[in-house]
């Protein structure tokens, strides 16, 4: 079977391709860009996954799996589908081989690649033993939503590199976006003027660090009312997905609890302010940022939450 367009995801040049790049060389292979819609399990050998079939007893390539999966959901064609780069040369050009052979249809509509995430000694991998698993995250005290605001910063086609440093800001930003949410009032209206920024942002490719930016700036406009901000960041996060509505209520709520310790360190504090004892309330305030708390002085007298 051929297929005659093998390639043009991403105008592979076959002519160029080199053969072994990332796995044996198969010599059974009529030409290069073969692949194997359905493999054989090895005589006296028994896997835990296999099935008979009429051409033998064996399981699926996993190029077919893809196509099998996609279609029985999604029908023979379907809009979008994502994936690393690194599967553009061979993984996905065989998904639309197959699938287009099969059913004479169009695939895929639109393809959407992302840029891999890095860290910095280079890109995660297995062999490596370097992933960062979101359990590390809520055990830094981070909130997992923060990792998806800092991939939102960057645009997905763009590398990035993963830093302790970069997630920490992430975080800090968007508790800070959660307890703006929370102090505005009821719902009012949604400013067209921002929402369709907003909108052109979104469909120019996912330019979600533009569509962050505007978020900021709707939120800095003295223009645009308490309310109707609510309800604008109501309609962003429907495509950014931060969940602002629960996120703030579990924030405030956060905000609310202030253990002990904390608290003997305001006093501590303002006690040594009130004596003049300067170098005594600033290791005192030292002490309650270390802790992950932000300390405000008011006219009420100091305020302290976590950061």
């Amino acid at each position: 079977l051929k297929f005659k367009s093998y390639g043009k995801l991403g105008n592979i040049d076959l002519a160029h391709l080199k053969e072994g790049a990332r796995v044996t060389i198969n010599s059974e292979k009529k030409h290069l860009t073969d692949f194997a819609l359905w493999k054989f399990s090895q005589p006296h050998e028994k896997r835990k996954q296999e099935w008979p079939a009429p051409w033998g007893v064996g399981f699926p390539g996993w190029h077919i799996e893809c196509s099998a999966m996609s279609m029985k959901y999604l029908g023979d064609t379907f809009d979008v589908h994502t994936g690393g780069i690194d599967h553009i040369p061979v993984h996905h050009n065989n998904e639309i081989a197959q699938s287009e052979s099969a059913t004479g249809k169009q695939y895929v509509k639109y393809w959407l690649h992302n840029a891999f995430v890095n860290v910095e000694s280079g890109k995660m991998a297995k062999s490596e033993s370097n992933f960062i698993r979101l359990q590390a995250v809520i055990e830094k005290n981070i909130n997992p939503l923060a990792y998806r605001y800092w991939l939102l910063m960057a645009h997905y086609r763009t590398p990035t590199i993963f830093t302790w440093e970069a997630l920490e800001g992430a975080n800090v930003a968007l508790i800070r976006l959660a307890r703006a949410y929370y102090k505005l009032p009821s719902l009012g209206k949604i400013n067209k003027e921002y929402a369709q920024k907003f909108k052109e942002h979104i469909e120019n490719d996912l330019d979600t660090p533009q569509a962050i930016a505007l978020m900021w700036e709707m939120m800095r406009d003295k223009a645009v009312t308490e309310k109707d901000k609510k309800a604008t960041l109501n309609e962003m996060d429907k495509i950014l997905g931060l969940d602002l509505k629960n996120l703030s209520k579990t924030i405030a709520k956060a905000d609310e609890i202030v253990p002990p310790n904390i608290k003997k360190l305001v006093q501590v504090r303002e006690k040594a302010r009130l004596a003049k004892d300067w170098k005594k309330a600033d290791l005192a305030r030292d002490a309650i940022l270390n802790a992950g708390f932000e300390l405000k002085d008011t006219q009420k007298g100091p305020e302290v939450r976590p950061i």
